[in-house]
């Protein structure tokens, strides 16, 4: 398997938040490379399909065609290949529910999409740094 331990996930549905995501990390010097999977079934597949990846950082969108966010989140938990891999939702449902279901299946950070593009863009910048330069990920094998 090749080394795309540098690698994010973006699982996302809606091309105008993928390329909104897209632009702000490139926006904020955020040079990982970003592979794309529209739906859960693309982002089951990218995780665990024969060209499977092993990225830095999986960022989830909730509502999902094919399969759920959170049925990946569970799958992606439920692994012991995947089970410490940083999961962050970045979702617009404000439904507490998705929170609390979110945590009780293991995700490390959950987070709103910000309605305009400066918050957006800000939001995805912080969240960048914080995940991709200070935080220390554990070995994934």
């Amino acid at each position: 398997m090749p080394d795309t331990s540098r690698t994010i996930l973006l699982v996302e549905d809606d091309p105008d938040h993928e390329l909104l995501t897209i632009r702000a990390l490139k926006k904020s010097n955020i040079v990982n490379e970003v592979r794309v999977a529209r739906d859960g079934e693309e982002a089951l597949d990218a995780l665990f399909g024969p060209a499977a990846v092993r990225p830095q950082l999986v960022l989830l969108d909730l509502k999902l065609p094919k399969v759920e966010g959170l049925e990946v989140l569970r799958r992606i938990r439920e692994d012991e290949t995947t089970r410490m891999l940083p999961v962050v939702v970045l979702t617009s449902s404000d439904e507490e529910r998705d929170v609390v279901r979110s945590y009780k299946l293991g995700v490390n950070s959950y987070i709103r999409k910000p309605v305009n593009f400066t918050d957006f863009a800000e939001a995805t910048r912080q969240l960048g740094m914080y995940w991709l330069v200070l935080n220390e990920c554990p070995p994934l094998s």
